[in-house]
């Protein structure tokens, strides 16, 4: 009896470790070369560009005229900026790589990006920034305006300006395409400013032109972005050095 009572708690000795080893959780995998990989910076050797043009299908829409008599100190193009069409190419469209990067990061340029308070008009009407980038705006005009951005992912941004104030710095922390920014001085005066993580965007002027550059060879999916008629995403592939000029979106009425 005497050594049954000393073996029972021998035995159970080794068998707890066996079953405590079992129930262990594994150790998690460490951090592997693909994530430094993935977020090393582009190699300037093999660098691509996609490049192309925004069309638009069917006659270009009338541009309706603005009233904007109530404010003498307003003055210029009267024009709304919503659909701007010249010889079938589509302006103020955002055009951008909306993925195919992975985990690459890229630092925010130190340069401001202007908008102008002109003509009681936002200029430009469509406007891109990194993610940290500085964005100014600038009162040009001799009335008061109001800066009033309503944002989902960034702060809501409302701030008025008095001409001749200097400029009015601000920078957002998260991306966010077509952020409505308005005056709340005048009801008219409407823009979109764009939010990215990534330098890879453009947006479209009178000719409907956009570029890329800079991108490392892979495939990705690119957007291209109108406040009217929303967006269209394409999915493309480039090879080291390829240069793609032929990319075309089409925005039907």
């Amino acid at each position: 009896m005497i050594r049954i009572q000393f073996l029972v708690p021998t035995l159970l000795v080794p068998l707890v470790v066996f079953f405590a080893s079992c129930n262990q959780a594994p150790a998690s995998a460490p951090q592997g070369s693909a994530h430094t990989q993935a977020a090393a910076p582009v190699d300037p050797a093999t660098a691509a560009s996609i490049g192309g043009e925004v069309r638009f299908a069917g006659p270009a829409p009338a541009a309706k005229r603005i009233d904007m008599s109530a404010d003498s100190g307003c003055k210029g193009q009267n024009q709304s900026e919503i659909v701007m069409v010249n010889d079938g190419r589509l302006a103020n469209v955002l055009v951008y790589v909306k993925d195919g990067l992975g985990e690459r990061s890229f630092p925010a340029p130190t340069a401001k990006v202007t908008i102008a308070q002109q003509g009681c008009r936002y200029v430009p009407h469509v406007a891109a920034v990194m993610v940290g980038q500085p964005l100014e705006f600038l009162d040009n005009d001799t009335t008061l305006h109001n800066i009033h951005l309503t944002s989902k992912h960034n702060e809501e941004w409302n701030q008025s300006q008095m001409p001749n104030q200097g400029p009015s710095v601000h920078s957002f922390t998260a991306p966010e395409v077509m952020i409505p920014v308005k005056c709340n001085q005048h009801p008219w005066m409407k823009m979109y400013l764009n939010v990215l993580s990534n330098p890879f965007f453009a947006v479209t002027g009178k000719d409907g032109r956009f570029e890329l550059q800079g991108l490392p060879p892979g495939t990705y999916t690119v957007a291209a972005v109108h406040e009217k008629y929303g967006e269209q995403d394409m999915q493309i592939t480039v090879g080291p050095k390829q240069i793609k000029t032929d990319t075309t979106f089409t925005f039907k009425p």
